[in-house]
């Protein structure tokens, strides 16, 4: 079954953590769900305990995302669109043939969220070339699960893994050495 995920947008009362205050905020965030009806109902329950008791939000926009996957990743903590590329060669005409798709991949910066792309993109049997990565305003993705047996192992590792908390931003001399040592070697 496919999947289709919702943009929704919310308005509700955020803590700002620079003036220790709660402000009005509109942001986006992503929901799996089959109708626009769906949307607004998950939307609505995913943001409730974000909420103090007494507040309301408002839902500000609903639309269906072109995403065609969304891929979390351990210690990121923001989310960007990657542009894929899927490239064909067409016998008929003799020619290249793209068509592109879009990932959601969570990563801390752009050179990780395209690391990520690639690393999403492994098992991928075709062509394909990743023209643009570029943070998404997006601010949390809550997917579906049905909480059967065979889904509640890969909903609790979408949620460990996107609510993991980057460890530090530092780059590991030993291991930045190893990995340039792996992708000479591949190439």
């Amino acid at each position: 079954m496919s999947v289709t995920w919702y943009e929704c947008k919310v308005k509700y009362a955020k803590f700002d953590e620079a003036s220790g205050l709660r402000k009005l905020k509109t942001e986006p965030f992503l929901v799996d769900a089959v109708s626009y009806t769906e949307a607004e109902k998950r939307i609505t329950e995913e943001m409730r305990p974000f909420l103090n008791e007494g507040e309301g939000m408002l839902i500000t926009n609903i639309k269906v995302a072109n995403f065609a996957e969304v891929h979390p990743f351990e210690n990121a903590d923001r989310w960007f669109k990657a542009k894929v590329s899927l490239i064909a060669f067409d016998e008929q005409s003799g020619k290249e043939r793209k068509t592109n798709e879009y990932l959601l991949v969570q990563a801390n910066d752009v050179k990780e969220a395209f690391e990520n792309t690639v690393h999403a993109m492994k098992d991928t049997m075709g062509e394909y070339s990743i023209p643009a990565v570029a943070e998404s305003p997006i601010v949390d993705v809550f997917p579906y699960f049905t909480g059967e047996e065979e889904h509640s192992e890969r909903a609790e590792e979408f949620i460990r893994l996107k609510d993991s908390v980057p460890a530090s931003y530092e780059e590991n001399e030993a291991f930045a050495l190893e990995d340039s040592l792996v992708a000479e070697e591949e190439e």
